[in-house]
């Protein structure tokens, strides 16, 4: 009884400690850099814990290259004006990202601009201060 105690505890904290080591590990993200691409929205993954959005991005050579960009919750991208049908498959869009050190085309998301002009972050932008009452 005692030895399944033992060995059913040490498994839940192996099982966790893996989730918590490999969940937030953007170590392979250069921060300190921004890039923007333009392309077509493959897909746009409205998911837990992370929502993505992929582009294809003309390469120069008469081909594409798959950008996979991973973005916040989509508790966030509420706040900030996302709605899950914001970005549709086939879209033209300029995103904005940090990206992978290795050179590998994606990262992690910054901003996009839609066809129509609107630009989207990841977070609420601050209310724009009310004018000041004449005198």
């Amino acid at each position: 009884m005692k030895y399944s105690i033992i060995v059913g505890s040490l498994a839940a904290v192996l099982a966790f400690a893996g989730s918590v080591c490999g969940h937030h590990a953007a170590a392979g993200v250069d921060r300190t850099k921004t890039v923007s691409v333009e392309g077509t929205v493959k897909s746009f993954k409205w998911q837990n814990p992370h929502s993505y959005m992929e582009l294809e991005v003309p390469n120069g050579k008469g081909g594409a290259e798959l950008w996979s960009l991973e973005m916040t919750s989509p508790a966030y991208l509420v706040r900030a004006g996302w709605k899950s049908t914001t970005v549709k498959s086939g879209e033209k869009v300029k995103a904005t990202a940090n990206p992978m050190k290795d050179g590998t085309p994606g990262g992690l998301f910054v901003s996009v601009t839609l066809a129509d002009g609107k630009t989207l972050t990841e977070r609420a932008q601050p209310a724009a201060a009310a004018p000041a009452p004449a005198r």
